[in-house]
């Protein structure tokens, strides 16, 4: 079949379906208790992937308004990626030799997670960031925001003000508009000619190869190989010169960006990762095809877990109400008659339920209260801290339970 959209990045129409992860709500849509006598609309969760630049995407089912407008999601309860953000900004200053003369944007800057280290150290930091309600707990922090979603219009803002970007950040954004020619447009406006883009996103190959499914939700609109990455950036005259790896979300790439008549040498790290794409299949379009089988069958495993347990009259909760474990539950077919509840450390879902599946979110003592047989990790890529965290459930012989890459229990 062929959808109404093209391809937001090089218009081919698009026909080839990646994966069918059924019709779910926004991951991020978590729902009041007043709210549970009202209908949710849910939407198909069907990425499509390119025949001519293999880009995997998302149609737009909701405006990008609509989606961040209020967002429930702040970076800063996770300690593992403040960590990431402190070294990243350190590494950041050293190599783009930043002084106080500089200028350090952030896109999608969230509540200043980031950009705090950037201040610490003497430098001027600008967020720009469309969720108010967040942008308002950056301001409180100290951390100047610009409330708008980014595109050519907010760089040509950014010129007009006098604050092009000696260095241009942006983590875990690029995944997130749905009008990407606009946006990666924007960035090569709003970076200085001698300046430095680098971006943050998970990589599609570790995706597949990971069985990260759960990462595919209604605010990402695409899914990114490197190999595209490269298409997409060189087309709107800039070049990525370096690249690294990063465990982040599962397995994530860095790229490092600048514009392309810049001079900069290329790394020997884009041709290694472009070599190993290569050798992967990742340029073929039947190496995408088998997805669909690994997805079904982490669901079996999960489904047949949750039944047995429940059969064993065990208790099993939830740690977490990430996006990626509303897209889990939900295609799951995961309900309170299988997870009992969920705690999460954000005192902004607390009191909340999980869009869709209407389980109840907690704060994290709870689990002590009720002292559960298991505990689901939703957010997986966090395992280790969240296991470090709650490594007293052990005290009544609690154990821990990953659902990817595959069923594991600790």
């Amino acid at each position: 079949m062929t959808i109404d959209e093209p391809c937001r990045f090089c218009a081919e129409p698009l026909s080839r379906e990646f994966v069918d992860l059924g019709a779910t709500p926004l991951s991020n849509a978590y729902l009041r208790a007043d709210q549970l006598g009202h209908m949710e609309p849910f939407y198909p969760l069907r990425p499509f992937i390119c025949d001519k630049c293999l880009l995997v995407q998302l149609p737009a089912f909701q405006s990008p308004n609509q989606i961040f407008g209020d967002y429930a999601y702040f970076s800063s309860f996770s300690e593992s990626w403040l960590d990431h953000a402190e070294r990243y900004a350190r590494m950041a200053v050293d190599r783009f030799g930043l002084s106080k003369n500089s200028l350090v944007v952030e896109i999608a800057s969230n509540d200043g997670y980031l950009l705090r280290f950037f201040k610490q150290q003497g430098i001027s930091v600008l967020g720009v960031e469309p969720a108010a309600n967040v942008a308002k707990a950056a301001e409180a922090a100290g951390i100047p925001t610009l409330v708008r979603f980014f595109g050519t219009e907010t760089a040509e803002h950014l010129i007009r003000q006098g604050q092009q970007a000696d260095l241009l950040v942006g983590n875990n954004v690029l995944a997130h508009v749905p009008d990407l020619n606009d946006f990666v447009a924007g960035l090569a406006r709003a970076l200085k000619p001698t300046g430095a883009i680098t971006m943050e996103f998970p990589h599609l190959a570790r995706l597949i190869e990971q069985n990260q499914f759960d990462t595919i939700y209604h605010e990402h609109f695409s899914y990114f190989s490197f190999h595209t990455v490269q298409l997409v950036f060189t087309h709107h005259g800039l070049t990525i010169y370096d690249v690294e790896e990063l465990p982040t979300h599962g397995g994530s790439l860095r790229i490092y960006a600048t514009h392309i008549n810049s001079g900069k040498p290329i790394s020997q790290r884009v041709a290694d990762l472009n070599k190993r794409e290569h050798k992967g299949g990742y340029h073929r379009i039947d190496t995408y095809g088998a997805f669909q089988a690994q997805v079904r069958r982490i669901k079996r495993e999960l489904l047949k877990f949750l039944i047995q347990a429940r059969e064993e009259d065990r208790v099993v909760v939830g740690y977490g109400a990430p996006a990626k474990g509303n897209t889990l539950l939900n295609y799951c077919g995961v309900r309170t008659d299988l997870l009992d509840y969920t705690v999460d450390i954000s005192p902004h879902k607390q009191g909340m339920l999980l869009p869709g599946t209407r389980i109840p979110i907690h704060a994290p003592d709870k689990i002590r209260e009720t002292r559960p047989d298991y505990v689901l990790i939703l957010p997986w890529n966090l395992r280790e801290e969240i296991i470090g965290q709650l490594d007293w459930i052990r005290e009544w012989g609690g154990r821990f339970v990953v659902p990817i890459p595959q069923l594991a229990i600790l």
